[in-house]
């Protein structure tokens, strides 16, 4: 038995202090007045917290994947650009990217759609029409995929040599060795970072409430704003994204020993 396995059979006692603080904090949202109205609130976020969640981690995903798969590639002009999109992307702030996408690049984009729409006749858009919910869900992707992209290109890195080799002398291009082999096994060992950083991401998307989209964050500002009431505001703010993210890792520990106990059958 590994050191790492004796610690995973504590018993987790972290968790019931959890549980049992959670349920008395929110008796107390639920009992008081106050609380009560900041929790009804402030639950109009959640929804928008969610949907920006997890379609920036599809997305992010789905990108990063794709990166880590062009800085693997035996072509050095498609490993350099990978290269570049995730030094680049690192390197920048959240905060500040989610302001060049929604203040300069989304505008750039409407410019540059207009100026080939107006010859041909076709109709033309207009910077606020694009919802900032969305330009705050593009900055989101880009930033999170080039994380992502480092912790595909690892999974991938990792799987045993001899494993491709022998899926090769089977008969299997490039896509089904990539399909039915390299990615599986990378999958598994990538697994918690990827969940991870979809709790990070949980955290970061009340970043967005600096453009005003009504995330938990945005709406807990405004909430505080009117009743002055910030410390009641904010513990309720910071109860609910504590709720979200012990949830997700719960969930994630779960999936985690699932996965590792089907491999130990295998």
């Amino acid at each position: 038995m590994t050191p790492n396995s004796k610690h995973d059979e504590d018993f987790p006692w972290w968790l019931v202090i959890l549980t049992v603080t959670g349920i008395w904090l929110f008796y107390e949202v639920l009992a008081r007045e106050l609380y009560g109205q900041v929790l009804t609130v402030l639950s109009k976020g959640i929804w928008t917290t969610i949907l920006v969640t997890v379609i920036a981690y599809g997305m992010a995903c789905a990108l990063g994947l794709g990166l880590a798969v062009l800085g693997l590639s035996r072509h050095m002009i498609l490993r350099q650009g990978a290269r570049l999109y995730i030094e680049v992307m690192r390197g920048v702030p959240i905060i500040v990217l989610l302001l060049y996408v929604a203040f300069v690049l989304s505008p750039g984009l409407v410019a540059g759609w207009n100026a080939l729409a107006e010859p041909m006749g076709l109709p033309l858009a207009r910077t606020r029409d694009v919802p900032l919910i969305w330009r705050a869900t593009i900055a989101l992707t880009l930033a999170y995929s080039a994380f992502l992209a480092e912790i595909f290109r690892a999974g991938l890195q990792a799987v045993d040599p001899g494993q491709i080799e022998a899926a090769k002398a089977l008969g299997l291009n490039g896509w089904q060795r990539f399909r039915h082999v390299v990615f599986p096994q990378a999958f598994r060992m990538i697994l918690p970072p990827l969940g991870n950083d979809f709790v990070a991401m949980v955290k970061d998307s009340s970043l967005v409430s600096v453009l005003g989209v009504g995330d938990i964050t945005q709406l807990g500002k405004v909430t505080a704003a009117g009743n002055f009431r910030y410390f009641e505001t904010y513990n309720v703010v910071a109860l609910i994204y504590l709720t979200m993210t012990i949830s997700l890792s719960l969930v994630m520990r779960h999936i985690e020993k699932r996965l590792r106990a089907r491999q130990e059958r295998v």
